[in-house]
């Protein structure tokens, strides 16, 4: 018996993919009329998605789109993660799709829950820095340093150059420590929920103040992003990334199906 590989939970009704799954699969979609919710699949009759890492970078995106799809045709949507398949059970005889249903209808209260909560959301990720260079160029101490420089041997301005930019990091990190508390509270004020997160730092030069992850209704994108906008004027090293909308990835803690 076939197996089935799960792209996304969506509500019950007449949403039908529009898109083709990963390596262009055809779509169907697993419902169960008790608990009100369905499932996005396709049949899978391979072993797990593993491979090169552009051919997975690939198949991910392949995955992300038929979320996407379901997003934008059902309204809400739990997105599953990449590589979650249902297999039947062999000792009950029960088909991928039973056991699929059996989940839905286990947890569909739950799941139902979810997403009439998120229904008509999207998620936005910010991530906001300051530029060390820019923020420190008029600071009286780094003025001071700066001048020391200008005589001095290539030795000792070697030391002093690396006491300048201790002073400038210290400098800088203290002021996204102040900023913090005000920025994170503007954002939140426009969000549903927020969730912080780790992001790598991009360039060297730039200290982190915050990066979230934030569930917005869709008619509060507009004034988040002016918000944003902002904060940007207020501060010219501020440095403001702000991506989306996307499904609300970072909002649906649902357990994968086995």
């Amino acid at each position: 018996m076939s197996e089935l590989y799960v792209y996304a939970v969506v509500p019950a009704g007449p949403f039908r993919p529009r898109v083709r799954g990963i390596d262009g699969k055809e779509l169907d979609v697993v419902t169960s009329e008790a608990a009100g919710v369905a499932a996005v699949v396709h049949a899978h009759d391979a072993p797990p998605y593993e491979g090169p890492d552009d051919e997975v970078k690939r198949w991910i995106l392949e995955h992300s789109d038929v979320v996407e799809d379901a997003w934008n045709g059902a309204g809400a949507v739990l997105p599953v993660s990449f590589n979650v398949i249902v297999r039947p059970d062999d000792e009950t005889g029960a088909s991928a799709a039973d056991q699929l249903r059996a989940w839905l209808e286990s947890t569909g209260d739950g799941l139902a829950r979810r997403l009439g909560e998120l229904d008509g959301t999207a998620e936005l990720r910010i991530e906001i820095s300051l530029d060390r260079e820019e923020h420190t160029q008029a600071d009286p101490e780094i003025a001071r340093q700066l001048e020391e420089l200008a005589d001095r041997p290539a030795g000792v301005r070697r030391l002093m150059e690396k006491k300048l930019e201790k002073t400038s990091k210290e400098r800088t990190d203290a002021a996204a420590d102040e900023l913090y508390p005000s920025w994170r509270s503007r954002i939140a004020a426009h969000c549903l929920e927020i969730e912080e997160y780790r992001a790598p730092v991009r360039e060297a030069s730039l200290v982190p103040v915050i990066t979230a992850a934030c569930l917005v209704r869709a008619d509060a994108t507009r004034a988040l992003g002016e918000e944003l906008a902002e904060i940007d004027d207020s501060l010219p090293a501020a440095r403001i990334r702000f991506l989306g909308p996307w499904p609300p990835y970072s909002f649906a803690d649902v357990g994968a199906p086995q």
